[in-house]
């Protein structure tokens, strides 16, 4: 399955800066989280002070509260998600208590009844 969340940074270019060298060298303890739980692929993506995580998960691991409970028990994942905070902020529609908010999807090219490759007359 794949999922779009966002997220706000707090608008300091030097936050910004560190936000992205941490990103560059995420911790070993979070990429062993991610991949035990069914997380196959994540991705962020920067605009401005919007970030967007596309994150592609296996469908018969992964289980998002359990992954969050598992982050609550685990010390190093405590420390990488606080240290992180100092960096995010919940967006303008995110709801209280709630960090990367889900978005919604409004269109997929590959649900739509085209033949690929086919034009469309005009």
């Amino acid at each position: 399955m794949r999922h779009c969340l966002a997220l706000d940074l707090h608008d300091d270019p030097d936050l910004i800066a560190q936000y992205e060298a941490h990103h560059r060298d995420v911790w070993p303890d979070v990429l062993a989280h991610l991949r035990a739980r069914g997380v196959r692929e994540l991705e962020i993506f920067r605009l401005g002070t919007r970030l967007v995580m596309v994150m592609d998960t296996d469908d018969a691991v992964f289980d998002a509260e359990a992954m969050a409970d598992a982050e609550r028990g685990h010390p190093r994942l405590r420390e990488w998600e606080t240290l992180m905070w100092r960096f995010q902020k919940p967006t303008p529609w995110t709801p209280a208590g709630q960090k990367w908010t889900p978005m919604m999807p409004i269109f997929r090219l590959s649900d739509t009844d085209e033949a690929p490759g086919v034009q469309p007359e005009r």
